[in-house]
Formats: structure tokens, sequence, C-alpha cells
């Protein structure tokens, strides 16, 4: 949480309870949630904060790097309290998406930079399938 504040107090931003709120409940989590996810989670707690304010408390916390924005296809994005590079799976039928813990894709960035004129600065890797859940029910 000191990381948290220094950063805040560097880029000048106000630390607000909402944010704090938004990214205390983003790191007491492995799941992946939407801003909808969040901000029904947090209601009880904060029945006054709006779903806009929860978009943009995890808009700046995206922009400052503490928690990272994720696209799997749905049409929404998620969001991860991890934001150390890690690919992810997504199941594609209960939605369910989980982090794939011990594999690093980021030579990656080298070679796409040996065969390609970028400069690449970051990827992200996804996995499409069926989770363990949805298999056994098939």
């Amino acid at each position: 949480m000191d990381n948290f504040t220094q950063i805040f107090k560097e880029k000048k931003l106000k630390l607000t309870p909402q944010r704090i709120a938004v990214y205390k409940y983003l790191m007491s989590t492995k799941e992946h949630p939407s801003a909808e996810t969040i901000y029904n989670a947090l209601q009880e707690e904060y029945p006054t904060m709006s779903l806009a304010t929860v978009y943009k408390a995890l808009k700046v916390l995206v922009e400052v790097g503490l928690i990272q924005e994720i696209n799997v296809g749905e049409g929404t994005f998620r969001y991860d309290g991890n934001i150390a590079p890690h690919p992810h799976v997504h199941c594609i039928n209960c939605l369910r998406v989980d982090d794939i813990e011990g594999i690093s894709f980021s030579f990656l960035n080298d070679e796409v930079k040996n065969h390609t004129n970028y400069n690449i600065l970051t990827n992200q890797v996804y996995f499409y399938g069926l989770c363990q859940c949805c298999n056994n029910a098939k």
C-alpha cells in the first residue's frame, strides 16, 4: 500500500477512498473482474459510489501502472491486480479467466523485434479453451 500512495503522490493524483477501494479489491482476488463486478462487490461498503466512478478509478490505476487491463474478446475489459507480465487462459463456456503461472513469454518481445521494425514494449498472451468444470460437464 506504501507503493500505491507513493505513486499517487509522484503523479500528483488525488488519493480518493473509491480509488483505494477498487485497488484493494483487485489486490484481494485472483479473479479478473469486470468494472461491473467490482462495482457490485463494493456497493454494500460504498453505496454512493457510481459505476462511472469505478470506471474512472480503473482508468487511473491502469494509467499509473498499478493494475492491468485485459481484453479476452468478450466486448468488455477485465482487470488484474497482478501487473507482472503473464499469460491468461479464458474458458469460452463459463467465461472464467485465470492466470497461467510459471510460463513467461517475455522472450517473444525480442523475437518479434528481430522480425519487424517495431520496438516492442510489451505483450499480452491469451489462451482459449474449456476449464475443468466445463470440460467435465460436457
